[in-house]
């Protein structure tokens, strides 16, 4: 069925509820990690069968009423071959009176529990993000459509300079020509910029992904499918800290709670964590910053509740040898020993020790 489809249904059935003199509800799955399981032969999060029930009462009418208002936004959208950003959807709430949303969370929420509902992802609503996708430089050429023409289109990713392909809003109909051996994708902008400064990618034979920070669903769906499409493992490089370790990476390899009716889609189960780990802070013998007391929270919490850590001793130790340090460590810190050691000397090591990567 068509998320069209899903969307006139919906309204339909509510509509009859209402005819019927009965109170319509709307069920949506609860979108935390505390309704998520993880199946390691799977490789990413589900659902684990938590629902919450929006019953049009006198102290939901008004999320009822948004609810009501995004879904016909997004049917507009859809029937229009439109596309809106979340920022122009909170805006044209704005028209709907005394349904329109007073910031932008609520209206993402609202969008958010939509998609769950429907069990699609937003830009299947018509919704796009604000933010880019990430970077790509490296041994790869994309083959896109040109808009006017629906001729193909073939982007070299080798020929962008000092700068670099921006990851489109929607990848789904990339084709991509590679002879790559790996992905890299790196946590900050900072760090990209220097391996593309110096051609890492041409060294080494791989293709560079900028992730900048917890990566964005078309971030993730690119590495996914090309990974995929060309058989290519993917490596992951962030910081050395709590964020860098259970948000940005977890998030790449096995989707998050907020997202996890989509997961199956929007992440990358084949990732391999490389680096800056616990123990290379030892020894690589490291510049560090003390542990934040948000930096001890996000260990704890992780520890205790997250399914993908918990599953796996070797992320329990890792974490545990952090808070046992009470330290965390930058990408940049290795430039303690020269601005390009990393280059010639950090990163040829990790991808020659496995034993040294984190799963």
């Amino acid at each position: 069925m068509t998320t069209l489809n899903k969307i006139k249904e919906s309204a339909t059935h509510i509509y009859q509820t209402i005819l019927k003199k009965k109170k319509p509800t709307l069920n949506f799955p609860l979108r935390s990690l505390n309704n998520v399981k993880y199946d390691p032969k799977k490789g990413f999060f589900e659902l684990n069968g938590k629902f919450k029930a929006r019953t049009l009462s006198v102290s939901t009418v008004k999320t009822f009423a948004q609810t009501l208002r995004m879904m016909a936004l997004s049917k507009d959208l859809l029937k229009g071959d439109d596309i809106a950003t979340k920022r122009e959807a909170y805006y044209v709430s704005k028209n709907w009176e005394e349904a329109k949303f007073n910031e932008q969370p609520e209206s993402d929420m609202v969008m958010d529990d939509i998609e769950a509902m429907f069990m699609v992802n937003r830009e299947q609503l018509g919704f796009i993000p604000e933010e880019k996708g990430g970077e790509v430089a490296g041994q790869l050429i994309v083959i896109d459509k040109d808009r006017d023409t629906n001729k193909e289109i073939k982007i070299d990713c080798t020929k962008f300079g000092s700068g670099a392909y921006s990851i489109p809003i929607s990848v789904e109909d990339l084709k991509f020509e590679t002879n790559a051996k790996f992905i890299l994708a790196i946590e900050t902008a900072g760090m990209f910029q220097r391996l593309v400064k110096h051609n890492y990618w041409k060294k080494s034979n791989c293709i560079l992904v900028s992730m900048g920070g917890v990566p964005t669903r078309a971030c993730r769906r690119f590495i996914r499918r090309l990974s995929e499409a060309k058989k290519l493992p993917v490596y992951v490089f962030t910081d050395g800290d709590p964020y860098g370790y259970a948000s940005i990476y977890r998030t790449l390899k096995v989707g998050s709670g907020n997202a996890a009716h989509i997961n199956e889609y929007f992440c990358v189960p084949n990732a391999k964590f490389l680096g800056v780990t616990p123990q290379d802070i030892i020894d690589y013998k490291l510049p560090t910053h003390p542990l934040k007391e948000v930096d001890i929270k996000k260990i704890k919490d992780v520890l205790r509740n997250d399914p993908f850590i918990k599953q796996h001793k070797e992320w329990i130790k890792a974490l545990n040898l952090l808070q046992q340090m009470g330290k965390r460590a930058e990408q940049q810190a290795l430039a303690k020993w020269g601005l390009n050691y990393v280059i010639d000397t950090y990163l040829p090591q990790k991808l020659k020790n496995e034993k040294t990567w984190l799963p």
